[in-house]
């Protein structure tokens, strides 16, 4: 409810201010200057209609209207002010707008003019609202407007990274590729304490296995045959921000071993080296593979992963967070309409349904990439069907609703919906076990062998679901 103050003399202006709100305000009234910071005083009040008799104090400028609404500033530093004078006093009114007040009104007030300023008032502030958000996110990164859910796990998961983000923990993110990790290591890194510090991303399974050592730690002159000069590793260079290692799964065993030392120790040093450097850098690492069950057979050492999984956030696939499609597809849309000169405001209802079926074994990442080739081959206003690859609407469309074709007699009919069905099933199983094939063929019962056949009889590559 909006609390106003109506400072004058005139006894039918309050009744008039009131009649501008839809719903009833919070209004209050003084008859002169003393009762009117009286009540300032007891107060917070959104907006006050003041006398300009009840301002116009002495001041160098020769009016002190700059002294008088700085002392109601002080009261209420978000106080908005509308003068009301009588019509030969505009000239006065306009110096105290000069000086910092919002708007005025004359003597008689007239409900519609009185209605337009509260109006614009509001509209300013809302302006003002978003251009302080808009700089927030600045400050931040863009990453953070996609935090918004309406899928309980991913709220879970936000409000982990909210209380995770003011510590120095080591934070591990899982998750399928494409669901976000990278964004969320941003997130983590915009929220700390070090959010003025460096935010170094280092993707490990893209390094070759001779050079990873190096990248991370650094190396000294003549360490080995390439090395002409002292590099700086990835570590030094994130000294009082946040390292993401993303994909840390692959690391070799002799890096995980160096990590393994840099958690326990909090210093490293540089490949041919023999001085400590101290460590002073946020770890985040994330990782798209089982590694509990990569510890169980051998490829990750599981002191490095019981270090590293000091504050595990899981990033559920998008398939399990169907809920926010539209919105992170309208985030997308918005994104490209401000990157190029393209207008295109609005997504077919057929597709949100195609994207409501579909499996997505690529996540976020193929429904952003899915939305910018539709984008660029869009001739309309609005993102139709036509302009996506047409296997995303026979992907998507589930046995129940397989359209009808009476032309068929009833024996291939129920062949091509058993094809149907079968095709969807095996996709869906894929993505929740992630490409393997052991899981998968376990999960619906058969061998190995009959799934692999399955799998070459509808065309459907496990490499697509990992």
């Amino acid at each position: 409810m909006k609390r106003i103050l109506v400072a004058t003399n005139d006894r039918k202006t309050p009744a008039t201010v009131s009649e501008c709100f839809d719903s009833a305000p919070d209004l209050d009234t003084a008859r002169d200057r003393d009762s009117m910071l009286h009540a300032l005083d007891r107060k917070a009040y959104d907006t006050l209609f003041v006398d300009i008799d009840f301002l116009s104090l002495p001041g160098p400028d020769g009016n002190g209207f700059a002294a008088a609404l700085s002392r109601l500033w002080e009261k209420n530093t978000h106080l908005e002010v509308v003068i009301l004078v009588t019509p030969d006093r505009i000239r006065e009114a306009v110096r105290a707008v000069k000086a910092g007040a919002d708007n005025y009104l004359t003597y008689p007030v007239d409900r519609v003019e009185a209605k337009y300023v509260v109006e614009s008032l509001y509209e300013a502030l809302k302006l003002q609202t978003e251009v302080d958000y808009f700089r927030a996110q600045v400050g931040v990164g863009a990453h953070t407007q996609m935090v918004g859910t309406r899928t309980p796990a991913m709220r879970e998961a936000f409000e982990k990274v909210r209380l995770v983000a003011p510590t120095i923990s080591t934070v591990l993110l899982t998750g399928e590729t494409g669901t976000g990790k990278g964004v969320i290591a941003r997130l983590i890194h915009a929220l700390s304490n070090r959010r003025q510090g460096p935010f170094v991303s280092v993707h490990c399974g893209a390094i070759p296995d001779t050079l990873i050592e190096s990248e991370l730690f650094g190396h000294e002159k003549g360490a080995f045959t390439s090395a002409v000069k002292r590099k700086l590793g990835r570590f030094e260079i994130a000294a009082g921000g946040t390292i993401f290692l993303d994909e840390v799964g692959t690391i070799t065993p002799s890096a995980q071993i160096k990590l393994l030392q840099v958690l326990q120790d909090r210093v490293f040093q540089r490949v041919g080296g023999d001085v400590d450097i101290p460590m002073d850098a946020r770890i985040i690492a994330a990782t798209n593979i089982d590694l509990e069950e990569l510890c169980e057979k051998g490829g990750f050492r599981k002191d490095l992963f019981y270090r590293l999984n000091v504050f595990p956030v899981n990033i559920p696939p998008l398939r399990d967070r169907r809920e926010d499609i539209p919105m992170l597809a309208e985030f997308f849309l918005e994104k490209l309409n401000h990157m190029h000169i393209k207008d295109v405001r609005g997504i077919h209802p057929s597709v949100l349904n195609a994207f409501a079926a579909y499996a997505w074994p690529g996540n976020v990442r193929e429904l952003e990439n899915l939305i910018e080739r539709a984008f660029i081959l869009e001739t309309s206003r609005m993102l139709t069907p036509e302009s996506f690859p047409s296997e995303l609407a026979a992907n998507a469309t589930p046995a129940a609703s397989m359209p009808l074709d009476l032309s068929l007699p009833l024996a291939e009919f129920r062949e091509r919906a058993k094809e149907n069905a079968e095709r969807h099933y095996l996709k869906e199983l894929l993505a929740l076990h992630r490409g393997r094939i052991n899981r998968t063929a376990e999960a619906a019962g058969i061998s190995t062998r009959q799934l692999r056949k399955l799998l070459t009889r509808y065309g459907i590559h496990k490499e697509e679901f990992k």
